[in-house]
């Protein structure tokens, strides 16, 4: 029978007393080889919420991951992102060894570096378990080695620059992590393609409603929701294939069916911007001018 009981963990020492591991080094940061923990954690199903930002790497990983309605042919170098407060979930199997590593570390940990900021910016940090970055070899190797470094510079000597070059070191696996992704959407461009297509076929069904005052202007979640994926990943998905964000996507169509009907329909400005979904007028107005750089009666008075 499985546990499904969920634990909050605070800190990264309570981390280690629940992994049943020695003390960390540093209070707020740590990197575990996931060695380690193979023989703690009894329980088949485990659901955690930590609240500090982790990152896994988990090799002869026994299992497919799933994207979408396909499944990939990965085992090993599988990179999971998480940040503070996110729930996730971990099914053990007792027959197999889980090998890797597993870096955490605490938002105050980087509170006064330029990284607190940034971090924000990696969108894969909110990506969901299916939208995994696979590793090749060589990638693979290059962020054991920064794992490993981590460790050593954590577990050293503490002095008054460990944190400098814990922070470094950080970075730099996060701006490698965002290369190998941008690298996944290249390698899997069908699969990405795929979705791109499929975004386009609902993107294009919800615009094709007569009257759109009652369904209102559709969000980036609605879209990602229904194509199963997480709205990070479908922006930086669409991002890379396109240049455009999901919100710049959905915005155009938008502008493509305001041209339709001030081109083709005696509505008034008002009459459209509420068939359209927009509460007020003026937002209509507003981002019609800002993207076309016309007016929506101008446009129409091009027309006469």
């Amino acid at each position: 029978m499985k546990n499904n009981k969920t634990y909050f963990l605070n800190t990264v020492s309570e981390l280690h007393h629940f992994l049943n591991i020695k003390k960390p080094a540093h209070p707020l940061v740590s990197v575990v080889n996931l060695d380690e923990i193979n023989s703690c954690v009894a329980e088949e199903m485990l659901t955690i919420v930590y609240n500090f930002y982790t990152i896994y790497l988990k090799k002869n990983f026994d299992g497919k991951v799933k994207y979408g309605q396909q499944y990939y042919d990965y085992d090993d170098g599988i990179m999971t992102f998480f940040a503070p407060k996110q729930l996730f979930s971990i099914e053990q199997n007792s027959s197999s060894t889980v090998e890797g590593w597993m870096i955490v570390f605490h938002p105050d940990f980087i509170q006064s570096y330029a990284l607190a900021k940034r971090i924000k910016e990696y969108g894969f940090f909110a990506y969901a378990n299916n939208e995994a970055l696979h590793l090749s070899d060589k990638e693979e190797s290059v962020i054991s080695g920064l794992m490993l470094n981590l460790q050593q510079e954590i577990e050293a000597m503490i002095d008054n620059y460990t944190q400098d070059v814990v922070v470094s070191h950080i970075d730099l696996l996060l701006n490698y992590c965002n290369r190998f992704y941008n690298r996944q959407f290249i390698t899997r461009k069908k699969a990405s393609n795929d979705l791109f297509l499929k975004f386009e076929d609902f993107l294009n069904a919800y615009y094709q409603h007569d009257d759109l005052s009652v369904s209102g202007l559709p969000s980036v979640q609605y879209f990602a929701e229904r194509l199963s994926v997480s709205s990070n990943y479908l922006n930086d998905m669409l991002k890379n294939l396109t240049g455009q964000t999901t919100q710049q996507h959905i915005q155009n169509q938008l502008l493509e069916k305001a041209k339709e009907l001030l081109s083709t329909t005696e509505l008034s400005v008002s009459e459209i911007a509420y068939q359209l979904g927009f509460e007020y007028p003026q937002s209509f107005s507003k981002l019609f001018k800002k993207k076309t750089e016309r007016s929506p009666l101008e446009f129409r008075q091009s027309f006469n």
